[in-house]
């Protein structure tokens, strides 16, 4: 009889993965090696675990199979997905509401519901002043507040605003022992400035007048006595309002008023404080003219400009923007204001300056910008979507006689809806006719010669 074949087994060295273990049985195993083929099968699973969406927060059962996602596919393709969606986890005897959800996924749904559209979320938004970081003049926290909830307006008033304010905080000043006040006044704008700007983005002109002032300071005697730096420093921030803002108007009102004639319709938009001086010069002069004001929401600018030009006798229209094609054929001249200026003679204005530029150009009625130069910008911007400010929501009905209340009327931030008023549009030079400035009236394609004007850049 021939002998009875014996069983060879040969145990192979653990690979990681549960295919490399021995074939033997449960029943045909030792007890050592059962405990080591459980061991074996732990960091099997654990293993997995680490390659698995680490964010569920709950202990798994030792007897019980792992978690599936709820799915019509078999266990063998499930896959980790790669995008961040929300899994509905289904655990063997828990309710599925009672289910955590990964922390990241938690995150994703928490800005999908607090929604918004992010092409424009770096927008400059109308935002409450935070609590002041840093020694924050009480001035300044007034100021900020002003500048938030636009109660000061206009590139013009907010520099004026701004400078003011300086003022007292220079006086109220006291440079420290062992300091100079050339460097440690420096030290101490530095938080006012960034107060003023996290309440609102600041302006071209505001820039223009802070990097003016840090020169003045940088380059005060630090031999004078402590007040008369201080004295000297507010004696150079009052010249500057006068030098230019306040004669630069006076030089721009002069220019630009000779060329309204009697017999005119001027256009204007929004509202610009030099062009009001400007048509309340001309019309003082004894010019026989009308003006046509166009306004736009959410800010309705233009009211105020009508109410100054109608009070001195001037007559005048109002419409609002999307009329503008009914009366544009009646216009001699567009006079319009601006932000600020560009290298490249593009003017960064109200929104709805450009609409009002195209629609002249298109007609062939002559533009005339009044801009002062410090409002130039050495940069060159080629749209108004790379960097821009939303208007606040504002009370759109306010002006209409009511049929419902007024409640269910005003429009608001909902989750169904958003409500975005851009700042300010860019107009590009090609509609602009010409610009006026203190330092005389030149063409768009040449206004990156303002500082060679100037001598110097400010």
């Amino acid at each position: 009889m021939a002998p009875a074949p014996t069983l060879d087994v040969q145990v192979q060295p653990y690979s990681g993965e549960l295919t490399d273990v021995p074939r033997k049985s449960q029943k045909q195993m030792t007890k050592a090696e059962r405990r080591e083929l459980q061991e074996k099968q732990r960091a099997a699973k654990a293993a997995k675990a680490e390659v698995a969406p680490a964010a569920v927060n709950r202990k798994q059962p030792k007897d019980k199979q792992e978690p599936d996602f709820v799915s019509p596919a078999p266990r063998k393709a499930q896959k980790v997905p790669d995008l961040p969606v929300r899994p509905v986890l289904a655990v063997p005897g828990k309710p599925v509401k009672d289910i955590k959800m990964p922390a990241a996924l938690a995150t994703d749904a928490s800005l999908e519901k607090a929604r918004g559209l992010r092409i424009f979320a770096h927008f400059g938004l109308p935002k409450p002043v935070s609590i002041a970081k840093g020694e924050i003049h009480p001035t300044i926290i007034r100021l900020a507040l002003q500048f938030s909830n636009f109660k000061i307006t206009g590139a013009n008033a907010r520099c004026i605003a701004t400078l003011t304010a300086f003022k007292t905080v220079i006086q109220d000043y006291t440079t420290p022992s062992n300091n100079t006040l050339s460097r440690h006044l420096m030290t101490h704008l530095s938080p006012q400035i960034s107060h003023l700007v996290a309440a609102r983005p600041m302006s071209v002109t505001m820039g223009n007048a802070i990097r003016q002032l840090k020169l003045e300071i940088s380059g005060s005697d630090i031999d004078l006595p402590e007040q008369d730096a201080k004295n000297h420093l507010c004696r150079k921030i009052d010249n500057y309002i006068r030098d230019r803002i306040i004669i630069a108007d006076q030089v721009i009102q002069e220019t630009a008023g000779n060329k309204i004639k009697d017999g005119d319709v001027i256009l204007t938009y929004a509202r610009s404080s030099v062009v009001e001086k400007v048509l309340l010069g001309a019309y003082e002069k004894g010019r026989k003219f009308s003006v046509i004001v166009v306004d736009s929401r959410p800010m309705l600018e233009g009211k105020r400009s009508l109410s100054v030009l109608s009070s001195a006798g001037i007559q005048c229209t109002y419409l609002l923007l999307p009329a503008l094609g009914s009366v544009i054929t009646e216009v001699s001249t567009v006079f319009v204001g601006t932000h600020s200026i560009h290298s490249n003679g593009a003017i960064f204005s109200r929104a709805g300056t450009a609409l009002v530029a195209m629609m002249a150009k298109r007609h062939s009625v002559p533009v005339v910008v009044c801009c002062e130069t410090y409002k130039f910008s050495e940069g060159v911007q080629l749209d108004s979507f790379t960097k821009n400010e939303l208007a606040p929501v504002e009370d759109i009905f306010s002006s209409f006689p009511l049929a419902k209340p007024r409640e269910s009327l005003i429009l608001q931030n909902k989750p169904s809806l958003e409500i975005l008023n851009p700042l300010y549009d860019l107009t590009p030079p090609t509609c602009i006719t010409a610009v006026v400035t203190e330092v005389g009236v030149i063409p768009p394609n040449s206004i990156s010669s303002i500082p060679l004007a100037l001598g110097r850049f400010h």
